[in-house]
């Protein structure tokens, strides 16, 4: 393996065929803070970003933020930020380098060059990608105000931990210095991201000072994004082809496939790059994207994962191979598609079709365990919301129900047919305890329901629970199979 790395200096030596930075790092100005520098961002927001500089737009640079690990700085810093995408898809694979990173900062080790940053007078946007379960809601999905860490940056604001605390502290220093303030940018998997972003920040701002909260209210855009783009984990595997490829080590490439999507509101006070140029959706209501990505990919992704470890499958493409989870999805789509506005002029046949293609893309490995973390996070926009839609509507989401039933027998199955902490939730102590009391599948889910804060206040709630319980004793009993063979037969008596 070369003894050189990835950075600046090497950019010309690199072969034939790998996509550069079409720009002079040199010359770029930041003007976009990024919170949150995982994979997904430098798949995703990163890559659209790195096409506008590419066009000549040198002022949207972007400081890349770690709010918790500096393992992502420490890998990027050496190659002066630079890092591969391989796309990959069944008939090949491609490497770009992405140059848009500039900088980077570990926010625990200098909270004060964070702050910097964002109160700087040439950051317009901060973009946002620190997962469901770091907006600290609580159960009822308003602000967690007992969370330590809330707690903390209430009571030292100079020193935050959250984005809550980050993004507040900034705009007061900002709004004090006549600097107008930034747009707030929130590419995560939330409903209606921006705006409950906005609601979680201005009930944040309130417990510090209730003019800043106004200020949060009225002058700070928050619009709402929807993002799309599958990102496995980097394997070491991975680094070492990469670099073969490259003929200079990357401590730390990319994964991804070759679909990417971006739907953004277009409500930016202070300007944006001209994402629309390059793919980029600019639209007026994010909504109706945002539920069918939700409902559609997001949803069928954790059937698969969930389903898919239970049946023994460690990636997605090996799972949807399965006739039976293939089936299953499929019946889940279905079952979802009513859900969504039907006067959005959405393609829901054309975008099913094209999930089931990237599902199916054996150079992805896309792992199941990586999908199923967080699953407390992500069911209730995924998947429950979609079923009390159909409880509503007077139908039964029976296939909607068996995604919950598998996440509660899988999270059941770890230190047993699975690996312990093969995959984590927020909610793991709890899970722990609940697990250890051994109990009948009504009284499992039911707890498992006031733990999450699933369908809380919601007359459809005992339904709901009844289904889960249901299928959850099915797949105690008899295993993926049984549970989806019960559905099958369901659905062919009906």
């Amino acid at each position: 393996m070369t003894s050189n790395h990835l950075s600046d200096n090497m950019l010309g030596s690199l072969p034939n065929g790998v996509t550069l930075p079409g720009y002079d790092r040199g010359k770029l100005a930041p003007g976009i803070v990024h919170l949150g520098v995982g994979a997904f961002h430098r798949a995703h927001q990163a890559a659209y970003i790195d096409d506008c500089l590419s066009s000549g737009e040198t002022g949207w640079g972007i400081v890349g933020v770690s709010l918790r690990s500096a393992e992502t700085r420490d890998a990027l810093s050496p190659q002066d930020g630079l890092y591969t995408l391989a796309i990959r898809g069944s008939g090949g694979e491609q490497l770009r380098v992405i140059g848009s990173i500039g900088s980077m900062l570990v926010a625990p080790e200098d909270p004060g060059a964070v702050l910097a940053a964002l109160a700087d007078a040439h950051t317009r946007i901060v973009t946002l990608t620190i997962t469901e379960k770091a907006y600290l809601r609580a159960a009822g999905g308003g602000l967690d105000t007992a969370h330590p860490d809330i707690v903390s940056d209430l009571a030292r604001p100079e020193l935050p931990k959250t984005a809550h605390g980050f993004l507040a502290e900034a705009l007061r220093r900002r709004r004090a210095a006549g600097v107008a303030p930034f747009t707030v940018l929130c590419c995560d998997n939330l409903p209606a991201n921006g705006a409950t972003l906005h609601r979680l920040m201005i009930e944040f701002a309130a417990l510090r000072d209730p003019d800043l909260a106004r200020h949060i209210a009225d002058e700070v855009a928050f619009p709402s994004s929807m993002v799309d783009r599958i990102v496995p984990a980097t394997t070491d595997a991975d680094r070492a082809r990469v670099t073969r490829q490259l003929g200079v080590s990357d401590a730390w490439p990319v994964m991804t496939e070759p679909f990417c999507q971006w739907v953004i509101e277009d409500r930016f006070p202070s300007g944006r790059p001209a994402w629309e140029q390059f793919g980029v959706t600019m639209v007026e209501d994010v909504r109706p994207f945002e539920d069918m990505k939700l409902r559609l990919l997001n949803g069928s992704h954790s059937a698969i994962a969930y389903l898919g470890l239970m049946s023994g499958h460690d990636t997605v493409d090996k799972s949807f191979a399965d006739p039976a989870i293939k089936s299953f999805v499929e019946a889940l789509w279905a079952e979802a598609i009513p859900t969504l506005p039907g006067n959005a002029g959405l393609d829901t046949a054309s975008y099913t079709a094209q999930l089931a293609e990237r599902y199916s893309n054996t150079a992805l490995a896309h792992r199941t365990a990586q999908i199923a973390n967080d699953g407390s996070q992500k069911l209730p926009q995924r998947i429950v919301a979609s079923a009390l839609d159909r409880l509503e509507a007077g139908a039964l989401p029976r296939h909607l129900t068996m995604v919950v039933a598998a996440w509660i027998a899988a999270c059941e199955a770890r230190g047993k047919a699975l690996p312990e902490k093969h995959f984590t939730d927020p909610l793991d102590a709890g899970l722990a305890a609940l697990d250890e009391r051994k109990l009948p599948a009504l009284e499992t889910v039911v707890a498992v329901f006031d733990l999450a804060g699933f369908a809380r206040g919601r007359t459809e709630r005992q339904a709901l629970v009844d289904l889960v319980a249901e299928h959850l004793a099915r797949l105690r009993e008899g295993g993926v199979a049984a549970g989806l063979g019960a559905l099958t037969t369901r659905s062919r008596d009906a």
